[in-house]
């Protein structure tokens, strides 16, 4: 019999809605039972394609006897932390704070005013490692709210009052050259010249540092940033078959990635390596990998994670057939048994499947270390082995569309359909941005997810706001509607005034959203951009566009408010890092004007589009000079022919006919 999640619409609350636990959905409803109870709410959060959750959930969720312990002695509350980012970011810090590292699936126990008293991450079934099993946890817990209380209660406001007094990272003084060269030269110290990335394993894919450090004219910024971006495209945690990138490598050599694919992972990395191709030698070798891998990035969002509604589903699974990884890995007899002894053997050694396996029970992730020697034979090698893989189980996927990591894959594919020259890109674009106005707009205000064409009750947090407002920046950018530029502003408008903390910072609520026990505000960078970075990014680039004071203002004082965490973590910086680089380059503005048909506008446009990073581009026909985009409104031809009006700083060059000098 399923439980109260069945009404649920997230996927992974519905993953769980015939557990024997009795699952309450996050609300003043469980808060009530479990006073009503006298109990403490248990708060289990994790999301569809999250591996270790699904451990968990086979183990301890699905599991009877431990079902009828949790039910008899707590509120249990199951959380989709990518649907109620708010709600995981308080309890996320509260279990860094406790234990010194976070994660997913998170376990934490709550006093009947929702300050927690307890918090993890995953707890075995049995005990291991020295680690208590799950039930022996609960039996302590329980214990300790009917025996000891009043250790529960101090515990408890001693957490809430840390999470209260949050680390100051804030500043006040803007961040200059100075702080944006000490940034690049401490990533250069930290850098992994064998491997490329930062750290160790686990590994993550430095998407926001690197738009940073291509933005920037040191040869060795962009060595940095090409060493690391050829090694993901090459090892195994980039899928040489399907494109598209896995969340993480759990190696420092990028060889075996988590396999889980994640939207906003490939929505960054497609923004990387499309500002990779831009800045790279025509005709090199890095161009041509540069422009693959974004290319076939990009076709994997619109191949694998379109919806039938124009938006972009979340996540895929890393598990197939009951295990992680199988839909992905190959041992050489597989490859024989498709693609015959010859082309099976050649395949193996190129993609370096190995009889020992890099992976488990003898298979290999297959990497591309070197280009194939034959590309007519690798392409027909690829063939075949994609259409033997898609006879294999597929891994789930987590279908619901969230507005933030939509509004990354839309300004992604936008910038990338003109970089690259595929006009499909920005059809697949535009139709996103669309289903975000028209589903995800209610009464004016930013919804977090929708799922089937059916919009969800979660309000947008920050990153909505910031993320969504850029992808229609970069929408009013290649299309030249300025419509698309109306929506942005109205959002950003709501950001400064729903989300300003009024001294250039942000909280990551709104005003008037649910009060919890703290108002989260975190504008460091993880996985995805913070909202604060998201919406600095994003009002830079409408002030560029617009030349709106209130939105330059504003944008400067948000980066100002980072400075110190720029300077002291510049590896959570990256995207602030790459506000401020562009904020001090201008940023530059290029304006392409066209008559019909015109094939020296092309080529102006053309050129334009090889200097993305700090560059804020608009392309229009002739008659667009009458554009509601103020940067547009006003250009002409120049004696008939197409022109390029450059702007720095407020201050325009003379338009230029020839690419070549507006190159120079």
């Amino acid at each position: 019999m399923a439980n109260r999640l069945a009404s649920a619409t997230s996927p992974y609350l519905l993953q769980h809605k015939d557990n024997p636990v009795d699952w309450w959905e996050w609300g003043p409803e469980a808060f009530a039972e479990a006073r009503r109870r006298d109990a403490p709410i248990l708060l289990s959060a994790g999301y569809a394609a999250c591996h270790w959750c699904h451990v968990m959930a086979h183990e301890s969720f699905e599991d009877a006897t431990t079902a009828a312990y949790m039910n008899e002695h707590f509120v249990n509350v199951k959380v989709d932390r990518e649907e109620r980012p708010d709600v995981d970011a308080v309890y996320m810090q509260a279990t860094v704070a406790t234990t010194g590292s976070g994660g997913w699936p998170m376990t934490c126990v709550l006093d009947l005013d929702g300050r927690p008293f307890f918090a993890g991450t995953y707890f075995p079934d049995q005990p291991r490692h020295g680690q208590p099993s799950f039930t022996q946890l609960l039996q302590a817990i329980a214990e300790a709210w009917r025996e000891r209380r009043d250790d529960v209660t101090s515990t408890a406001e001693n957490i809430a009052a840390h999470l209260a007094a949050n680390a100051d990272l804030t500043g006040t003084a803007p961040i200059d050259a100075t702080v944006l060269d000490a940034a690049a030269a401490r990533l250069g110290r930290e850098f992994d010249a064998q491997h490329g990335g930062f750290g160790g394993s686990p590994k993550f894919p430095p998407s926001m540092l690197l738009e940073f450090l291509l933005r920037r004219d040191g040869s060795a910024d962009r060595a940095v940033a090409g060493k690391t971006l050829e090694a993901m495209a090459r090892g195994g945690i980039y899928d040489q078959l399907g494109g598209g990138f896995a969340r993480y490598s759990v190696d420092a050599r990028w060889v075996v990635p988590h396999f889980e694919k994640m939207l906003y992972d490939n929505a960054l990395l497609l923004s990387a390596y499309t500002s990779w191709y831009a800045v790279s030698d025509a005709g090199s070798d890095q161009e041509r990998l540069a422009r693959r891998i974004a290319s076939e990035t990009a076709g994997f969002l619109l191949d694998e994670l379109s919806t039938p509604e124009g938006g972009f589903s979340s996540a895929l699974d890393a598990d197939s057939e009951g295990a992680e990884g199988t839909y992905y890995v190959w041992t050489p007899a597989q490859l024989v048994e498709v693609l015959g002894a010859d082309d099976g053997a050649w395949a193996a050694e190129l993609l370096t499947v190995t009889p020992g396996g890099t992976f488990e029970h003898g298979s290999s992730v297959l990497q591309l270390l070197g280009d194939p020697d034959d590309s007519d034979r690798w392409a027909s090698v690829r063939e075949r082995l994609l259409a033997a893989r898609a006879l294999r189980e597929r891994p789930g996927e987590d279908d619901k569309v969230v507005a933030a990591w939509n509004g990354l894959a839309i300004a992604a594919l936008a910038r990338a359909a003109g970089v690259l020259g595929e006009p499909r890109l920005l059809d697949a674009a535009v139709r996103a941005g669309r289903l975000l106005v028209e589903l995800h707009l209610v009464d004016g205000r930013l919804r977090r997810v929708s799922r089937h064409g059916e919009v969800g009750r979660h309000a947008g947090v920050l990153e909505d706001y910031g993320c969504v407002a850029d992808g229609f920046v970069a929408l009013a950018e290649a299309t030249g509607d300025g419509v698309w530029l109306e929506h942005a502003g109205r959002l950003l408008d709501i950001g400064l005034d729903q989300f300003g903390d009024g001294s250039g910072g942000f909280h990551d609520t709104a005003a008037d959203a649910e009060a919890l026990i703290t108002r989260p505000r975190d504008p460091s960078d993880n996985a995805s951009p913070s909202g604060h970075s998201a919406i600095t990014t994003a009002l830079l680039r409408y002030a560029a566009l617009t030349g709106s004071g209130r939105h330059r203002d504003a944008a400067e004082a948000a980066l100002a408010a980072v400075r110190t965490l720029a300077e002291k973590a510049p590896r959570f910086a990256g995207w602030s890092l790459a506000a401020a680089q562009a904020a001090l380059d201008g940023p530059l503005e290029i304006v392409v004007v066209t008559g019909p048909g015109d094939p020296v506008g092309e080529r102006l446009a053309a050129r334009a589009r090889r200097s993305l990073g700090s560059v804020v581009l608009v392309v229009g026909p002739e008659q667009a000079a009458a554009s509601s985009i103020p940067l547009l409104a006003g250009r002409g031809l120049v004696e008939g022919r197409a022109a390029a009006y450059v702007c720095r700083g407020m201050v325009c060059e003379r338009p230029v006919t020839d690419p070549e000098v507006l190159l120079r």
